[in-house]
């Protein structure tokens, strides 16, 4: 023992010094680790619910995002769909237009020949009136005297009939 006497180890002194540290690890086992073990804990236990937490957010926002990149493509596709329809019904509506534009053309150049042919038929007339009476005029004034003019007008008019050089037609 004395020889760790001159190394400065004081065995009674060792003992005390080993007895307080044993009693105040037993107190502090006892008061201070149990709550310092619970903390820890609990603490891990936050940790690890905010994980799963963040886990849940994530899969929830992934989740979210392919349901509106799903509804994004449908709108798309709606909208297409809108867009074709449109488009349909404006090449349908131009052919429509077009078609009544077509017809109302054809009616009036229709009305028109009938307009032009009736004028024909017209000018025709009076132009057998206008011979008729020339002719009888210039027969009345070779014979010298008046003729009846109902009779040369049915002469007249009988001959314009057979000539088709008269008519035009």
């Amino acid at each position: 023992m004395e020889a760790l006497a001159k190394l400065g180890f004081h065995i009674p002194s060792l003992l005390a010094y080993l007895v307080n540290f044993t009693v105040l690890l037993a107190i502090l086992y006892f008061v201070g680790y149990k709550r310092i073990i619970a903390m820890l804990d609990q603490r891990s236990e936050r940790i690890r619910e905010s994980t799963e937490m963040v886990e849940r957010v994530r899969q929830e926002a992934a989740a979210q995002q392919e349901d509106m990149e799903r509804r994004l493509e449908e709108g798309r596709r709606e909208g297409q769909a809108l867009l074709n329809q449109a488009r349909e019904m404006a090449d349908r509506y131009r052919e429509e237009e077009r078609e009544r534009a077509r017809q109302e053309a054809e009616a009036f150049v229709a009305r028109a020949r009938d307009d032009i042919q009736r004028e024909r038929d017209e000018a025709v007339e009076e132009v057998r009136r206008h011979f008729a009476d020339l002719a009888i005029l210039a027969a009345e004034r070779v014979i010298e005297r008046s003729l009846d003019e109902s009779a040369h007008r049915d002469i007249i008019e009988k001959v314009l009939e057979e000539s088709p050089t008269v008519d035009g037609r």
